[in-house]
This record gives C-alpha cells, structure tokens and sequence, in this order.
C-alpha cells in the first residue's frame, strides 16, 4: 500500500527524459465534476505535468485518485475546467490519431463485428489499406502478432479481458499514434494475460522507440516495469521520478 506522508508534493513541472523534440505539457489543469446536489468535485486537482517522447510511464495509484482523468484528458476526451493540456504546444481539445487510448471498458470495439472485421474497419476508416483485400491480409499480421489467429471470427463479447485487450490494443496501434494511452489495461485479467500483454507492451516498446506509452495501474508489479513514475492520491499529484526511486519511498 502506498504511504502517501512519504511522498513529496510535486510544486513544478518536472521534464521526465530530454529527448529532442515534442512533448505533452499539462499546465495548471483541473478537472470538476457536480456531484449529488450540485457539490462540486474535484477529479484532479491543479496539475503540472510535463512528459517527453518516448517515455514509458505509469500513472500509479488507487482506484479514483485520478489517474484515468489525467489521461483521458491528454487523448482529448475531457477537457479541464481551467489550466491546459498541450501537446507538442498546441492546446488539446479534442482527440487525434496522434493519441489513441485503449479504455478499460472496452468502449473502442465495434460489438456488431468480429475480431478481424474490427481490426479491418479500423485499417480502412484511418486509411491505412488501399482495399478490402490488402486490409484483410494486414488485419491477420496483426491478428498472429498477439496470438488470436483461432478467434478471427469471434465477436468481442465472446472473448476473455485478456483477448480484448490484445484486440484493443491492435486497433490502436494500426494508427500509428505519438501517444498510446492505457487504461488500467490489466484489471479483471487472468495472470497468464497480464503476462502475455505486458510482453507485449515490451515488444511494442523496443520497435516503436519514439512512441511514449502513458498506462494507468493500481498494480505495484506492474508499475516496476516502468522508466517512470507518476504517484498520484485524492486528485492529486505527490510525486513523480524513476520507477525505482518512487516505489522505494512507497515500501
């Protein structure tokens, strides 16, 4: 469990790598919501934040601290009710190819079509594909890469967390995106798919080196896998730094 007294409160932006050019800049954001009686609540409080290219990251925390907040608003699909979030230093308003988001509710999957027809559509809504056929034969390279060649025609409600997760991801990827944007990817998976998707998060890594990779979890497991590290309570930001840093002063 994380001790949150260890923590430091972050007071200013901090760079997490020094890569040569882009980045996303989350300045002075929050983000509310009215609550039971027009309460007003606050779902991430004033936040600074700054990330370069090619960082892997994991927003760590427990459930409702604010971490999918934080990332739904870098891919653009809640906007802050002050500050801003800019990427490459132009406000983000709304989403972009060059952020794509795999939700943990799955929200991205077409549930009228099968596993290779969503990967296909996906191909050809973003252009990817000339043709129907040129699509379908990229859609099965994807659909061996993450082990799904048994299930091309299953629809997504017949699948594990585990498989729509590795279809989520492949739908993602087709766009080729600057940011890849995880949310909580592994909660409600069995052990063996987390294992084999985090496998598969590391070999998207090595061969997509300038893509950073910004995933939430609650897992202290998961988060050691990361560069990075952003500890986050109640809305807030405490602390940010390497992942071994942080979890050292988390116990």
């Amino acid at each position: 469990m994380m001790q949150n007294a260890a923590l430091k409160i972050v007071e200013e932006p901090q760079t997490m790598t020094n890569t040569e050019v882009g980045r996303i800049d989350v300045e002075n954001a929050a983000v509310t919501f009215k609550g039971p009686k027009g309460k007003k609540i606050e779902a991430l409080a004033p936040t600074d934040l700054v990330i370069d290219p090619g960082s892997f990251v994991s927003l760590i925390g427990p459930s409702g601290c604010g971490k999918s907040t934080l990332l739904k608003g870098v891919a653009g699909y809640m906007a802050p009710v002050e500050g801003t979030m800019k990427l490459n230093g132009r406000e983000i308003t709304e989403p972009g190819p060059d952020r794509v988001m795999v939700f943990q509710e799955f929200d991205q999957l077409l549930p009228w079509k099968t596993v290779k027809q969503n990967i296909t559509f996906a191909l050809l809504n973003g252009k990817k594909c000339a043709s129907r056929a040129e699509a379908d034969d990229v859609a099965m390279e994807y659909i061996k890469k993450v082990k799904l060649e048994r299930f091309e025609d299953t629809y997504p409600h017949m699948l594990s967390g585990g498989m729509k997760q590795k279809l989520g991801l492949c739908c993602a990827l087709i766009h080729d995106p600057e940011i890849l944007v995880l949310d909580e990817p592994t909660t409600g998976v069995d052990p063996l798919s987390r294992q084999q998707f985090w496998q598969l998060i590391e070999h998207i890594r090595q061969s997509q080196t300038c893509m950073t990779v910004l995933v939430a979890t609650a897992y202290m497991d998961e988060a050691a896998r990361f560069d990075h590290l952003v500890a986050m309570n109640d809305g807030k930001i405490l602390a940010t730094g390497p992942a071994d840093e942080i979890l050292s002063r988390t116990g």
